[in-house]
């Protein structure tokens, strides 16, 4: 699943992400496409990354979640999920 942010994706990006991919236990990638992510929101992805795997070990499940960050320029071509849509802001 690709998600792609304009500007500085955080920390709180990165726990909107993780809750929307933890409701999809399919969910193999996640892919993160931005300007700039903080040293948080990557460690807190890769933490989830982490975790699963941990987790699927201890359960004896056969499941993974490799997240992918790209920093740089970002398309408007690209599809993927908008960051700042997921926000309810008023």
């Amino acid at each position: 699943m690709l998600f792609k942010k304009k500007g500085t994706f955080t920390e709180e990006d990165a726990r909107k992400v993780i809750e929307i991919v933890s409701e999809r236990p399919d969910e193999r990638e996640v892919i993160i496409m931005a300007e700039y992510v903080t040293e948080e929101a990557k460690r807190r992805l890769w933490d989830y990354a982490r975790g699963v795997q941990l987790m699927a070990d201890l359960t004896g499940e056969d499941r993974s979640v490799r997240v992918e960050i790209l920093e740089g320029y970002v398309s408007e071509h690209v599809k993927g999920v908008d960051v700042d849509s997921l926000f309810n802001r008023d």
